[in-house]
């Protein structure tokens, strides 16, 4: 039986794998089933969490309803839950700090300027001190709040799976421009031992 996760409130839970019959390369074994864990607090998307552990979403699904899952499934919502807190983190930062548009003239960008969202202010606010400005209760969430929060969350997923993407594009640009270097180099290096070695004018015979 595996044993229950052990979870602190604000952190990422020790867990007990699942156990896997047999270790395959592209498998759901115990350290990709950490990084998977790791990458959904950081996220809040299974599917963003998946891609980045280069695993399929039906796997994930198919691991988490394993009878021997339990500690898994309690390490997978508390992931959940800090990814949760990370998205609501950037929301109210937004909210209290606006975020930066850009303004166009004739098709063109001629400047930018901040935009607040009330709506979202007080959204946040509700949730996050409901003593304070919801009555004492957290409230629901109407229709619209739903609408709003949705749209954000996909905007920041791709936000960042944009900035991960560009991130792995600069590795391999990095990479590449290395190898270049290094090519260039033993080029220059050849260059010099045959200009060495070539014989002088004099040397050579008619």
């Amino acid at each position: 039986m595996s044993e229950p996760a052990t979870i602190v409130p604000g952190t990422l839970p020790a867990f007990t794998p699942v156990p896997r019959a047999r270790q395959r390369s592209n498998g759901w074994n115990a350290e990709v089933q950490r990084a998977f864990i790791e990458a959904l607090a950081d996220t809040g998307s299974v599917k963003a969490a998946c891609k980045r552990v280069s695993r399929a979403e039906v796997g994930a699904y198919m691991l988490r309803r394993h009878p021997q899952a339990e500690s898994f499934r309690k390490a997978w919502q508390a992931a959940l839950d800090l990814g949760i807190q990370k998205i609501e983190d950037v929301a109210m930062d937004r909210a209290l700090n606006g975020v930066e548009v850009p303004v166009y003239a004739y098709g063109k960008i001629i400047g930018t300027r901040r935009m607040y969202n009330d709506r979202l202010l007080m959204f946040m606010l509700r949730n996050r001190a409901p003593e304070r400005f919801a009555g004492g209760g957290a409230k629901g969430m109407s229709a619209v709040d739903e609408m709003m929060l949705t749209r954000l969350k996909t905007k920041w997923r791709e936000e960042w799976e944009a900035e991960k993407a560009a991130e792995s594009k600069k590795s391999e640009a990095e990479i590449t421009a290395s190898i270049n270097a290094k090519v260039r180099k033993m080029k220059e290096r050849d260059d010099e031992m045959k200009r060495l070695m070539a014989p002088e004018d004099g040397e050579r015979q008619e």
